[in-house]
Order: C-alpha cells, then structure tokens, then sequence
C-alpha cells in the first residue's frame, strides 16, 4: 500500500466511509451522512476526493416518480486500501509450487493450515454452544481482517457474513483455500455450513449459512 493509500485509510472519517461502504455495497450521501455522524456537505467533500482518485462510483437511480438520486460504491481499486495478505507474492509462489510438485503439493499445504487453525479455534472456542462458538469464530474472522458479521435467521440459522477476504485472489486461483474454510468452519462449529456466496467467485461479500 503506497504511502496515499495508507493515508486515505488512516483517516478517520474517510476509513468509516470506506468500512461502510465495504460492508453495505452501496449507500447514499443521506445514509453515510447517518451511520458516519457528519453533515451531508462533509460526506459529499470526502466522496469528490475518494471518486478523483477512482476509488468510489456513482451510480444513477431513476424512480419513476420524482428526482434521481446517486447512490455510492466502491471500485475494484479500493481493494488495495484493505488487507489483502501480499496476494500477489503468495499466489506466485504458489504457482511456483505447482510446477514443481504438482497440485496435489497445494492441496496439501492447505490442508496443513486448515488443521494448525482448527487446533487454535477449538482450543479457543471448547466446549462451547453452538451461538458461542459461532460468536467466536465471528471475532477470530475479525482479527484476520474478513469484517465479519453475525446475524441470527428466523428459522434459527446464523448467517456469517464477510465484507472483506484478505485472499481473495489467491482464492479466485486456487479454489481449495475456500474449500479449506469451509470445512475448518464445519470441524470447528460441528454443525453444517453452507457457502451462499463468494468473493472469489465474483461475489460482492463470503456469506456462509450456519446450522441443520
């Protein structure tokens, strides 16, 4: 991250700008303005200077009655503002690794970090409820940098969402770091889980549904 980029994410009001728009996709001057807790004039300024340097769109929403208004998101470009574990370094060493040991040498690292992280969550977690462990899972998500959050689903489901994934293009390259963590989080929560979507894959969030 260039010294720019580190200062646009360090300031405070543009890092819960860009933490919003993260997590949400797309949002409103009106709506920013709300969750931030500054002016609509001050959200507009920090989104000239964002939408300059192309880390921010706009787009147009026409209803069929009344004005337009412009709704905000960010661009593939603002990916580099979050942690993104030096994807690049990794995925060209792992390529590397696959000449010269084949895939299955890939898969089997993979595997190696799925156990050392099951053995560190399940010490962590215990014994614990299912809503505990999923609670705990959420919190180690977090320390990874994955902007994890929880909700509970009426039929009694938890949905473990994640607004940022750290290896994402690793991923998108090597599918099995995905499929490693799901079944990490299967081990380590003893109950089913289902991948409802991926950023890997061209999704906007990792959306996991937790729960028989």
């Amino acid at each position: 991250m260039s010294p720019k980029e580190s200062y646009l994410i360090e300031q405070p009001t543009r890092r819960e700008i860009l933490i919003s728009l993260k997590k949400q996709g797309t949002l409103s001057v009106q709506e920013m303005a709300r969750q931030v807790g500054i002016t609509e004039m001050g959200i507009r300024r920090h989104l000239y200077a964002l939408q300059r340097d192309q880390y921010v769109r706009t787009t147009i929403c026409r209803p069929s009655t009344g004005r337009p208004s412009y709704l905000y998101s960010l661009t593939d470009k603002a990916s580099v503002l979050f942690v993104n574990s030096y994807d690049s370094l990794v995925t060209e060493l792992l390529d590397e690794m696959t000449d010269l040991a084949g895939e299955s040498s890939v898969l089997q690292l993979f595997e190696r970090r799925k156990e050392k992280l099951r053995k560190t969550y399940t010490r962590a977690i215990g014994n614990k409820g299912l809503e505990e462990r999923v609670a705990a899972l959420t919190r180690f998500q977090n320390r990874e940098g994955y902007m994890a959050g929880l909700t509970k689903s009426g039929d009694g489901r938890y949905l473990l969402e994640e607004a940022n994934c750290p290896v994402a293009r690793v991923a998108s390259r090597f599918p099995q770091v995905c499929q490693c963590e799901l079944a990490l989080f299967e081990e380590v929560l003893q109950t089913r889980v289902e991948r409802l979507e991926c950023m890997s894959e061209g999704g906007r969030k990792c959306l996991y549904r937790i729960g028989e």
